[in-house]
């Protein structure tokens, strides 16, 4: 795909705002409060909050687009053969809010043809809305970047957690955690925010899906980092799975030969 491929229009990305504002007008009221834990089949959490938020996103989107796609955490997926598919996690991290931590985030992405073109990354709690498109990353609507850390050594690191030093992944995972200066577990896709600020050098989180990623892509890329696989290949709607994200291409580089 060429950067033109990847532009997004003002349209999509007026829409993508009043999508955050309506999920975060259910979320913000519920959050510290005593509301129902649902088990999913896979055993993570989701809460009324995650469900009526995404809901009210479909809904606007359905009004204004109805010929684009949907792929939401919580409700399924339509159209998604679609030229445009919006692509919607309501609360990135729901163990983080269940237990009080503002460190989750509303995901809201668009791709076209597969490939992530807009990323809106929502705290609804701290009020910072992070957006990347168009060649730009912007926190409430200031322009940022990544910093340029130039080796693993001096870099700092953060996974979503220590799971990551068991199971099928551990070894790969394991020689990148043992090159990095500082290391922090936790703070979900508030951490890849955080990157496209300036304050994280590396991200590497595994087992994600399609709305767990698509949003960040944008975010990074046009904050001037790199998000790929753990391999080094694209990252679209269609290969869930490992994530690695750096600062800057030559970081990324050194963590995806420590990892190959």
């Amino acid at each position: 795909m060429t950067d033109i491929d990847k532009r997004c229009p003002q349209e999509f990305i007026d829409l993508a705002h009043s999508l955050a504002d309506a999920a975060g007008e259910v979320i913000r009221p519920l959050f510290r409060r005593k509301i129902e834990i649902i088990g999913k089949d896979d055993n993570s959490p989701v809460t009324i909050a995650d469900q009526n938020a995404e809901a009210a996103m479909r809904r606007l989107i359905e009004e204004k687009y109805p010929a684009h796609g949907i792929f939401g955490e919580e409700h399924g997926e339509v159209r998604t053969d679609a030229e445009y598919v919006w692509v919607l996690d309501p609360i990135d991290g729901t163990l983080s809010f269940i237990s009080g931590s503002p460190t989750f985030g509303c995901l809201i992405s668009l791709t076209r043809n597969g490939i992530p073109i807009l990323g809106v990354l929502d705290q609804v709690i701290s009020n910072e809305r992070w957006i990347g498109a168009n060649g730009q990353t912007t926190l409430n609507n200031a322009v940022i970047s990544t910093r340029n850390c130039s080796s693993l050594d001096q870099a700092t690191l953060f996974s979503w957690g220590a799971e990551l030093m068991e199971g099928a992944h551990s070894e790969r995972f394991k020689r990148l955690y043992g090159a990095i200066k500082r290391k922090r577990f936790g703070y979900d896709c508030y951490a890849y925010g955080l990157m496209a600020l300036g304050f994280v050098d590396i991200i590497a989180d595994c087992d994600m899906k399609p709305y767990d990623y698509c949003a960040l892509v944008p975010i990074i890329e046009n904050a001037g980092g790199k998000i790929t696989t753990w391999s080094g290949d694209p990252l679209t709607l269609t290969n869930p799975g490992l994530v690695l994200a750096a600062g800057n291409a030559e970081l990324h580089r050194q963590a995806v030969e420590i990892m190959s």
